[in-house]
């Protein structure tokens, strides 16, 4: 990397911790909301969309500063392969690190949360993989990666927390599978026979789309902003450490 960036074992534990609070939210909320509003469903998503939102604005406000809050194995993969271009963002071991330390994080996350409710951690059965899906997927994805490399290539990364936030929340609403676009999360929602759950068998079409739609988003970033792969060290948050303090 071309910046001073806090040392990697910092960064992996603040992937690690910020994708398993992400998942505890998305998780812990659907499971909320179940509760609450048992056979309505759209009071479920509308409940479970709202914690997501400002939970995950919360996130990457906290872990930005330290790992650029990614959170997610495709981001990840799009900064590694942006800067490639202009020797910026993540080398190839810190990518596995990231997208192990997203991984490990996303499951934690969701066995905590069924703790906390006191649900028990089970295996999905929760079938999500139709094609109006994966299609939402592709669609998700790509506009989230759309938006975070435009965010960073255009210095207004001040606005990645707000605005990520935002975009995943109206994409609960106008997409047909709610909006993973996530592998991690995806693998970590396997561990919760909930509202917020995906079965193991839709996981892996799930995770080919949203790769998918990295690679779209990551064409119309190159398409749109072909300066962008200067700012991989800036996604989502500028991470530069205090030299002192690293």
């Amino acid at each position: 990397m071309t910046t001073n960036q806090p040392p990697l074992w910092r960064r992996a534990v603040a992937e690690l911790l910020g994708t398993s609070l992400l998942v505890m939210i998305v998780v812990g909320s659907g499971i909320m909301a179940q509760q609450l509003s048992p056979n309505e469903v759209g009071n479920q998503l509308l409940q479970n969309s709202t914690a997501t939102v400002l939970g995950l604005t919360v996130l990457i406000l906290v872990f930005g500063p330290v790992s650029g809050a990614h959170f997610n194995p495709v981001v990840s993969l799009v900064d590694w392969i942006l800067g490639r271009r202009s020797g910026t963002g993540l080398t190839l071991p810190e990518l596995g690190t990231y997208v192990a330390a997203q991984t490990v994080g996303a499951v934690s996350g969701s066995v905590v949360a069924n703790a906390m409710f006191e649900v028990g951690t089970a295996i999905s059965g929760k079938d999500r993989a139709t094609g109006g899906h994966l299609l939402g997927e592709v669609v998700a994805t790509a506009g989230l990666i759309l938006l975070i490399f435009s965010l960073a290539a255009t210095k207004r990364g001040v606005l990645a927390a707000p605005a990520v936030g935002a975009y995943i929340g109206a994409a609960y609403w106008f997409t047909s599978s709610t909006s993973f676009a996530n592998p991690a999360v995806t693998v970590g929602r396997i561990f919760s026979d909930t509202f917020a759950g995906i079965a193991p068998a839709s996981v892996p079409p799930f995770i080919i789309a949203q790769l998918i739609g990295a690679a779209v988003g990551l064409g119309l970033v190159l398409l749109l902003f072909p300066f962008a792969a200067r700012a991989a060290d800036d996604v989502v948050l500028p991470h530069e450490a205090d030299k002192a303090g690293s």
